[in-house]
């Protein structure tokens, strides 16, 4: 797996590597397990079932760095919060900060497309109770270690979602920078703001997660707060 991803020549073919990814057995029998009983609403459906890849252009300047891909969202959908509430509040604060063409993400081809911006997450398969260990994390990290050094020449900031994410993003700035993470490390908060070296600007923003969307811990005021400074040092307008 991690000579498949320093392999990828472009973000389509780390993608398709990404999707075919059978690394850590318990994340594989969870997804497929969770594709094959589904949730009543989706009975219907065919889930995805798969690692799910990133999702933006190119030549994103913004990266969203998420935890996993949901159960019944992302591994059902096939597209990075796409099909659960996270990702309605997600894309709404990006359309409200003129990042995607709309506000809803609801499956893979309702056309939404992102601005200046690419989200990817720190695991790419769906975990039981929303939990991956540090263990698959480390194994899944050779695919984020090579998005990012695809998008490198134009990615100025990145937003961590949450303390996971946050903490993720550390061993990115060894591999792919070739920076010593700074020792401490910074503390994750939300509005939490670390610069250093040629690595990109980093914040941290609570998880949209429904624990803190629905208990008003994380509030779309807070979000848009942090997509216009997302914006501001990523030098986009």
């Amino acid at each position: 797996m991690v000579a498949r991803a320093a392999r990828a020549t472009d973000l389509a073919d780390l993608d398709g590597a990404v999707s075919d990814c059978f690394a850590c057995p318990r994340l594989v029998t969870w997804r497929e397990e969770v594709a094959r009983t589904k949730r009543a609403a989706f009975r219907d459906q065919e889930y995805w079932g798969r690692p799910v890849p990133g999702f933006g252009p190119a030549d994103a300047r913004i990266g969203i760095l998420g935890l996993a891909p949901a159960a019944h969202g992302g591994n059902r959908t096939g597209r990075i919060f796409t099909g659960d509430r996270s990702g309605d509040v997600l894309f709404a604060a990006l359309h409200r900060a003129g990042l995607a063409n709309q506000p809803t993400s609801v499956a893979a081809d309702d056309g939404l497309a992102l601005r200046h911006t690419r989200i990817f997450a720190a695991v790419r398969c769906a975990p039981p109770d929303n939990k991956p260990t540090p263990a698959e994390r480390d194994t899944c990290a050779p695919w984020l270690h090579r998005e990012v050094t695809l998008i490198r020449p134009t990615l100025r900031v990145v937003v961590a979602l949450g303390a996971f994410a946050w903490a993720a993003w550390w061993p990115v700035v060894r591999a792919v920078y070739g920076q010593r993470p700074p020792t401490p490390r910074p503390a994750f908060g939300h509005g939490a703001h670390w610069s250093g070296g040629s690595a990109p600007e980093l914040l941290g923003c609570y998880h949209v997660s429904q624990q803190n969307t629905f208990t008003g811990r994380l509030t779309p005021q807070m979000l848009d707060t942090v997509f216009a400074r997302a914006k501001q040092l990523a030098g986009v307008d």
